[in-house]
């Protein structure tokens, strides 16, 4: 199945700062700057809802959600979304990733089908 009317290749101009909201409740300041940094400049790749969902050790949120029924509208319009913002998790310390923005998107992807490859910006903690 063809992903690219999915999927913008760059994410929306308000993505970054809303990464950045939710990023700031949970890291400094600095690192959070860093990775808003990183993540304008990381290449987009692809990974599958499932593989997103269980990665971030995040639940599906509910088909009724506001958020991911919007979604499901924009992808059964064939409507291009953002790709998602995450920041990598590390598996030696069972460290989830990060979804820092757009876990209502890896959502909707997953009921319209868990195997859609979606669009992300991926990426490490600064050292």
């Amino acid at each position: 199945m063809a992903t690219d009317h999915i999927w913008k290749n760059s994410p929306e101009a308000h993505d970054y700062p809303a990464a950045q909201d939710y990023l700031s409740l949970v890291l400094e300041e600095a690192v959070v700057k860093k990775i808003v940094a990183a993540l304008r400049r990381a290449p987009t790749v692809h990974y599958k809802a499932k593989d997103l969902l269980r990665a971030s050790q995040l639940p599906l949120l509910a088909r009724e959600n506001s958020h991911v029924v919007g979604d499901l509208k924009k992808l059964k319009k064939g409507k291009a979304m953002s790709p998602v913002l995450l920041v990598r998790g590390k598996a030696a310390t069972g460290t989830p990733i990060t979804v820092a923005d757009g876990y209502h998107r890896i959502c909707a992807s997953w009921y319209k089908d868990e195997n859609i490859p979606i669009a992300c910006r991926i990426v490490s903690m600064p050292r």
